[in-house]
């Protein structure tokens, strides 16, 4: 069924009563072509991919839990190509450029929202790295558009333009970027995938792969044995938990980042805006909630949730730029578990492991790259070579040394 605004006013005028379930609920088969580990965005979206562009036939898809419970239903939304490096640069324009087209490619109405990202900066020295970024985002295709203290002054007004702290001195626009409706693009990518034949399998946790003479040929689950000629592992948070079944350690920690929403309130952000001093990113949800978020728990964990020093942390940033929400209430606040890559970079890789496949390591940048990485990993699994746009996503780029430290933090995971 085929979603449209004439299919929404007959539905109504016959009482809702023909809308058919969005994806099956299959029983899993005993073997299958290809295996995807991980019902979130990512592993959804190279399912998606698999079957629509490449034809490969006869997949599934194992979630531990119900879709949309990991971090594709726990992110701020935030979505943007604004990178600097050449290893990630032409990979997240390649996203971008597939979010602007999702909602017609897969039928689904996932609510993207181009409405800015801005990143200030607060010194000079802040203001020449922002110029070194936006050209090097205008070489690769990007758009990019730097604005003067005066600019924001007429289009934002509400900021803390005067703060002897953190003066706002400018400003990085992608006018490209914006929000997406996180939910919608994981019932929106399982819903294609489903279209296409693609066994979703809820509830169903992988305990154990099936290796002998470095192939790995299956799975061992809570619903049984299960054989596949390939094996693709794609869980965020909890890759090193699962790799660790397959006997390979990650250049992996895993930790928290927790996200915020306040009350509903009437329009004022028209974009998403970050703070260029500290780690605080913004933005307004079509119900008018203030949603945000900012650095990581410092502590390794598996846990979703965190401690209140980083809120305390997130809501200063926000009252240094915008102390007008001061007095905005909580209403609620969340935690997604990131797998931090020791350069801050993600990894779209064949393991040494013969059949079995590595999707991780994606920080903070994971939401922004779904379609991207189910395209990358899509075409990995399907032609056994890496894409063009994710040559660099090596797991052995630190052993050869070919780091991509977008941030210049160097191998500290909690920094980045």
């Amino acid at each position: 069924m085929r979603y449209s605004a004439l299919k929404v006013f007959t539905q109504g005028l016959t009482g809702n009563k023909g809308w058919k379930p969005v994806w099956r609920e299959p029983d899993p088969k005993p073997q299958y072509n290809v295996i995807i580990i991980g019902g979130g965005g990512h592993g959804l979206a190279t399912a998606y991919y698999l079957a629509k562009e490449f034809g490969i036939q006869s997949i599934a898809v194992l979630e531990k839990g119900w879709i949309g419970s990991g971090n594709i239903g726990r992110n701020t939304t935030i979505v943007r190509s604004n990178y600097l490096l050449p290893g990630n640069q032409p990979f997240y324009e390649m996203s971008m450029k597939l979010w602007e087209n999702l909602e017609q490619d897969f039928n689904y109405n996932a609510m993207v929202s181009q409405r800015s990202i801005l990143n200030l900066f607060h010194s000079d020295s802040q203001r020449d790295a922002f110029v070194r970024r936006a050209n090097a985002m205008m070489l690769s295709g990007a758009d990019a558009e730097l604005a003067s203290a005066e600019d924001l002054r007429r289009e934002l007004p509400f900021l803390d333009f005067d703060n002897a702290r953190f003066p706002i001195k400018g400003g990085l626009f992608q006018r490209r970027g914006g929000t997406v409706r996180h939910d919608a693009v994981a019932w929106g990518y399982a819903r294609g995938a489903d279209l296409r034949g693609v066994d979703i399998i809820q509830n169903c946790e992988v305990t154990g792969f099936d290796i002998k003479d470095g192939v790995c040929t299956g799975v061992q689950t809570t619903k049984g044995a299960i054989k596949a000629g390939k094996v693709a592992v794609c869980v965020a948070g909890s890759s090193s938990r699962v790799m660790a079944k397959a006997g390979i350690r990650l250049p992996i920690e895993s930790h928290v980042l927790q996200a915020f929403v306040t009350e509903g309130l009437k329009p004022v952000l028209p974009g998403v805006i970050t703070f260029g001093v500290g780690h605080f990113y913004v933005s307004q949800s079509d119900k008018g909630g203030l949603v945000f978020g900012g650095n990581i728990d410092g502590y390794n964990t598996y846990a979703q949730r965190g401690n209140l020093p980083v809120v305390e942390d997130v809501a200063e940033g926000g009252m240094a730029i915008m102390p007008m929400i001061g007095r905005a209430r909580l209403l609620r606040s969340w935690g997604g578990l990131m797998d931090m890559s020791m350069d801050g970079s993600p990894f779209i890789d064949k393991t040494h492991i013969s059949g079995l496949y590595f999707n991780g390591g994606w920080c903070y940048g994971g939401f922004k790259a779904t379609p991207a990485s189910g395209m990358c990993y899509a075409h990995l699994l399907a032609r056994d070579v890496p894409h063009p746009h994710a040559t660099a996503f090596r797991l052995d780029r630190f052993k050869r040394g070919y780091l991509i430290d977008e941030k210049g933090q160097g191998a500290q995971p909690n920094l980045h």
